[in-house]
C-alpha cells in the first residue's frame, strides 16, 4: 500500500485537564520496571552465575532468555484476568507475581531452582507487559495519548538502568552472595508498587463495559481535556460495547456476552477478520516482531559480551560502560516522550529506525574489524564499536522502542483489545526470547560482527514495513481507529452490535 494514502495525523487538542491522566499512567506504567530490572540485572549477573553454577554457554541462553517465552502465559492469562477483575487488580496481580518469582530467584540454590523462579517472574513479566499500556491508553485523553503511552517503555529503560546499577553496585560482593543479591533485590519495587496502585481508578472503558456508567463518567470527567470531551468518550466507549445512546443510569444492564462471545472476538480478530482488522492485526503483530527482531535484545542482554568482544576486558570497565548504555536509552526515552504528540508516530518510527541501521552496521563494522585482530588492539574499531551500541540504544528509544507499545495498545476496537493486544505482547515476546537463545550460538557461527549485519537487514525490511503499512494515529480517539484502517464503520463489530442493541431496546420497550 502506498504511503500516499496513509491518512494524515489529526493534531492533538491542547491539554486540558492532564494531571490525574498523568499521575494515572505514571502509577500503571511502573509495572514496566520490573521488566527492565530482569533485563537489565541479568546482563551482569549471568556472568557470576555462570562462574557460580559452572553454566555452559548453552544454559546461559536458555536463561536468559527463557523469560520472554515464560511471560507469554501471563500476556495470555492477563487478557481474561483483565476483563475479569478490572485493569488495576490485574497490575496488583502481576506485581505480586513478580515478587515471588524475584524471591525464588535470589534464593535459588541450584540452576533448577533459578529456572523455576524464571517461570514465576516470567508470568509476572507478561501480565505487566499487557496490562500497563492497555490501561494507560484507556484512561488517557487523546491529547496526550502518545505521550502518555508511552510511559511503560520509559520504566522499561529505567528499570534496564536500575539492573545495571545493581550490577555494578553489587559486583564487589562475594561469588555466591552477589548474584543473589542482585535478582532477589527486584523483589523491594514489586510491593510498593502494589500498594501504590490501589488508589488509581479503574478504566473507563472496563467499567462502561461492566456498565458501571456513572464511575466511568467520573474517570472521564477526570482525564479528559473538556466535560465535551468526557462526553463524547463516554458515548463513543457505549457505541463499541454494544449500549443504546439512550440508555443511561448509575449503572445499565450490558448486552449480555453468552459463551459464544470468546469465540466471537477470536473470530473477529483471527479466523474470519474484515480487511480493516486484518490490517489492524498485521500492524500490531508486525511492529511487536519487528521492534525486537532488529536486535535490541542482543545488544540490552549481552552488552558486557559486546564490549568485551570490542577489547574492553576488566570487568569493572565491562560494567561501567555497560551503565552507559542504560543512561543513554533512558535520557533518549525521555526525549521521545515529548515529542510523539507532537510530531507524530509515524515520523520518529522511521527516523528511528534509520538510525538504527546505519548504527547496526557500524557495530557490526567495528566488531569484525576488531575480531580480525585478536591479538592487536585497534583504537578506532574499538571506539566505533562504543559509540554504535549508544547510536542504536540511543535510536531505538526515540522512536520503535516506546512507539511499539503506544501503537499496538491504541490500534484494536475495544470488544478485541484485550486479545489483539495479549497477541502483541506474545509477538514481542516470543522473537526477544528468540533472539536472547540465539544470539551466543548466531556470533559463533556467523561472527559476532555479522550478527549486527544480520540484524541490519531486518532492521532495513522493517522501514520498509512501517511505511508502507503503517498509519498515523496521533490525535485520534480509540474509537476512530478503525476508520485508519480502511473500516467504513469506526467498529468492525457494527453489525453483530447492532443486532444486540436491537435486543436490548426491544426488552427495554417491553
Amino acid at each position: 500500500m502506498a504511503s500516499a494514502a496513509l491518512p494524515e495525523a489529526v493534531a492533538p487538542k491542547k491539554k486540558g485537564n492532564f494531571k490525574f491522566a498523568f499521575a494515572c499512567a505514571i502509577l500503571s506504567s511502573m509495572t514496566s520496571i520490573l521488566l527492565g530490572y530482569d533485563i537489565g540485572v541479568m546482563s551482569g549477573a549471568s556472568l557470576y552465575i555462570k562462574k557460580d553454577l559452572k553454566l555452559s554457554d548453552g544454559k546461559v541462553e536458555v536463561l536468559m532468555g527463557i523469560l520472554n517465552l515464560y511471560s507469554l502465559i501471563g500476556s495470555f492469562a492477563a487478557g481474561r484476568t483483565s476483563d475479569w477483575i478490572g485493569r488495576r487488580y490485574t497490575i496488583v496481580f502481576a506485581a505480586v507475581i513478580f515478587f515471588a518469582g524475584a524471591l525464588l530467584m535470589g534464593f535459588s540454590v541450584n540452576f533448577g531452582m533459578l529456572m523455576f523462579g524464571r517461570f514465576v517472574a516470567g508470568i509476572g513479566v507478561g501480565y505487566a507487559l499487557m496490562i500497563a499500556p492497555v490501561y494507560t491508553a484507556e484512561v488517557s485523553p487523546a491529547s496526550a495519548r502518545g505521550f502518555l503511552t508511552s510511559f511503560p517503555e520509559v520504566f522499561i529503560n529505567f528499570g534496564i538502568l536500575l539492573g545495571y546499577v545493581s550490577n555494578y553496585a553489587f559486583s564487589r560482593l562475594p561469588l555466591r552472595l552477589g548474584w543473589r543479591v542482585m535478582l532477589g533485590i527486584g523483589a523491594a519495587p514489586s510491593v510498593l508498587l502494589a500498594l501504590m496502585v490501589l488508589g488509581m481508578p479503574e478504566s473507563p472503558r472496563w467499567l462502561v463495559m461492566k456498565g458501571r456508567l456513572a464511575d466511568a463518567k467520573v474517570v472521564l470527567e477526570k482525564t479528559s481535556d473538556t466535560p465535551e470531551e468526557a462526553a463524547d468518550r463516554l458515548a463513543d466507549i457505549k457505541a463499541a460495547a454494544g449500549i443504546p445512546e439512550e440508555l443511561d443510569g448509575d449503572v445499565v444492564t450490558v448486552p449480555k456476552r453468552g459463551s459464544g462471545e470468546e469465540m466471537r472476538v477470536w473470530k473477529e480478530l483471527i479466523l474470519s477478520p474484515t480487511p480493516a482488522m486484518r490490517r489492524i492485526l498485521l500492524s500490531g503483530l508486525g511492529i511487536h516482531f519487528f521492534q525486537q527482531a532488529s536486535g535490541i535484545d542482543a545488544v540490552v542482554l549481552y552488552s558486557p559480551r559486546v564490549f568485551k568482544s570490542a577489547g574492553i576486558t576488566d570487568d569493572n570497565q565491562l560494567l561501567g560502560t555497560t551503565c552507559a548504555v542504560g543512561v543513554t536509552k533512558t535520557l533518549f526515552i525521555l526525549v521521545a516522550t515529548f515529542f510523539l504528540d507532537r510530531i507524530g508516530r509515524r515520523p520518529l518510527l522511521l527516523s528511528s529506525t534509520g538510525g538504527m541501521i546505519l548504527s547496526l552496521i557500524g557495530l557490526g563494522a567495528g566488531l569484525t574489524v576488531v575480531g580480525q585482530h585478536p591479538d592487536a588492539k585497534i583504537p578506532w574499531a574499538i571506539g566505533l564499536s562504543i559509540a554504535s551500541t549508544l547510536a542504536y540504544v540511543a535510536f531505538f528509544s526515540i522512536g520503535l522502542g516506546p512507539i511499539t507499545w503506544v501503537y499496538s495498545s491504541e490500534i484494536f476496537p475495544l470488544q478485541v483489545r484485550a486479545l489483539g493486544c495479549a497477541l502483541g505482547v506474545a509477538s514481542n515476546r516470543v522473537t526477544s526470547g528468540v533472539i536472547s537463545m540465539t544470539f551466543l550460538s548466531l556470533s559463533n557461527a556467523i561472527t559476532i560482527g555479522g550478527s549486527f549485519f544480520l540484524y541490519a537487514g531486518i532492521a532495513a525490511l522493517a522501514w520498509v514495513f512501517f511505511y508502507t503499512y503503517l498509519p498515523e494515529t496521533r490525535g485520534r480517539t480509540l474509537e476512530e481507529m478503525s476508520k485508519l484502517f480502511g473500516a467504513t464503520d469506526a467498529r468492525p463489530e457494527a453489525d453483530d452490535t447492532a443486532k444486540e442493541k436491537q435486543k436490548v431496546e426491544m426488552a427495554a420497550t417491553n
